[in-house]
C-alpha cells in the first residue's frame, strides 16, 4: 500500500514536503509519482520519478516542485516551494510495484494540501 503524508494549509508562497511511503511484499518500484487534482478538475501529474533517475515534471510546476526517492525505504519525497493558490488541491502518490504475483499501479489515499492567505 501507499501511504502519503505532509499535507496542510500553508500560505502562498509558503512551502511544503509530501511523503509517500510504500509497504508489502515490494521486489521493486520501478516508477514513483505525484498527481494533483484541484476540485472539480482532473489528475494532472506534478512529477515522476523512474528507477534509473529520469525526472519528469508537469506544466504547472514551472521549476518549482522537487521530486526524490529514498529507493532503499520505498518512499518518495516531492518538496514543493513557491505555492499558489492554484496548487490547492488533493495530492495522490501512485508507483509501479512489482510483488511476488504482478507488477501493477497502486495509488494512495491522497493529501489534501490547501494554499491560501
Amino acid at each position: 500500500q501507499l501511504v502519503e503524508s505532509g499535507g496542510g494549509l500553508v500560505q502562498p508562497g509558503g512551502s511544503l514536503r509530501l511523503t509517500c511511503a510504500a509497504s508489502g511484499e515490494i521486489h521493486g518500484i520501478y516508477r514513483m509519482a505525484w498527481y494533483r487534482q484541484g476540485p472539480g478538475e482532473q489528475r494532472d501529474l506534478g512529477a515522476d520519478e523512474n528507477v534509473h533517475g529520469t525526472t519528469n515534471y508537469g506544466d504547472f510546476v514551472k521549476g518549482r516542485f522537487t521530486i526524490s526517492r529514498d529507493v532503499a525505504e520505498n518512499t518518495a519525497y516531492l518538496q514543493m516551494h513557491s505555492l499558489e493558490p492554484d496548487d490547492t488541491g488533493v495530492y495522490y502518490c501512485t508507483a509501479l510495484i512489482t510483488t511476488t504475483t504482478s507488477t501493477e499501479d497502486y495509488w494512495g489515499q491522497g493529501t489534501q494540501v490547501t494554499v491560501s492567505s
